[in-house]
């Protein structure tokens, strides 16, 4: 059994085709529109394929009183988790103000969402394919509820045990979806070089006959490259404007000179 391509915006993505690019804005805009634009502009002129930022609410997302994770606490302020992702949201309008620079930019915009909320709100606004984050891997309704939509899809797996994979993609097969790609993923920010396992992505392929890739959270660009050297068809990277602004993730991002090197 072959596997079947994905085309995200009118580009072919699997085996054969080169590979995917997806540079990871996420939240390293830090809550301002302007820098937002920014991380688009750098990503654009770098030549990834992509951007792509976080879609949610917080309200639907974390409780008011639900710790950070350790890597967040090292790299942010007191404040609560909440607080935190209260001032990474993005409104609809932001939304559709950075779809329209990364159409100017000829970029493909791209988000992960959280909840069925902001699922749909994505949906509304026309995206080309949805990235499921690793956390939300064994959420089966929200899986369903964004098949549903009858786009590709892209599924994080880090944390996963295979058989956690297995549900997951019967759950979307069973929408009519066929559209998906599996990346493999550590859940470590950053990851560790030595932890990053890359025949798991050829597990994921043999197992499912999708295309598949690696989500990466180590520093430098070593592993990405082996990773499509073994034959990763997307691969997904954090980048930032600068790794000391203040924020969870832009210590384990690359600079705008090391995306475009990658």
């Amino acid at each position: 059994m072959f596997e079947k391509p994905l085309s995200i915006d009118g580009r072919l993505v699997g085996t054969g085709q080169p590979c995917f690019v997806i540079a990871e804005a996420g939240v390293n805009h830090n809550g301002s529109l302007d820098m937002a634009f920014e991380l688009i502009d750098t990503a654009a002129a770098a030549g990834a394929d992509a951007v792509k930022f976080q879609t949610f609410s917080t309200e639907l997302l974390v409780g008011r009183n639900v710790p950070k994770a350790d890597y967040q606490k090292a790299n942010t302020s007191e404040e609560s988790q909440y607080e935190m992702l209260r001032k990474l949201e993005l409104d609809r309008a932001a939304h559709e103000r950075l779809i329209a620079r990364c159409r100017e930019k000829r970029i493909t915009f791209l988000s992960t969402p959280f909840e069925e909320e902001s699922a749909r709100l994505l949906n509304e606004l026309d995206v080309p394919a949805f990235k499921i984050p690793s956390g939300e891997v064994t959420n089966l309704p929200f899986l369903e509820c964004v098949a549903r939509f009858g786009k590709p899809m892209i599924v994080s797996t880090g944390m996963c045990r295979l058989g956690e994979v297995e549900d997951a993609v019967r759950a979307i097969a069973a929408t009519g979806n066929d559209s998906y790609a599996l990346l493999h993923c550590v859940s470590s920010y950053p990851a560790d070089p030595a932890t990053a396992n890359l025949r798991a992505m050829q597990t994921l392929a043999h197992a499912f006959c999708v295309p598949v890739g690696f989500s990466d959270h180590t520093e430098g660009l070593e592993v990405p490259g082996a990773a499509v050297a073994m034959g990763a068809s997307i691969i997904e990277k954090h980048f930032t404007l600068d790794r000391s602004l203040p924020g969870p993730d832009h210590l384990a991002s690359l600079e705008p000179e090391q995306l475009h090197e990658l």
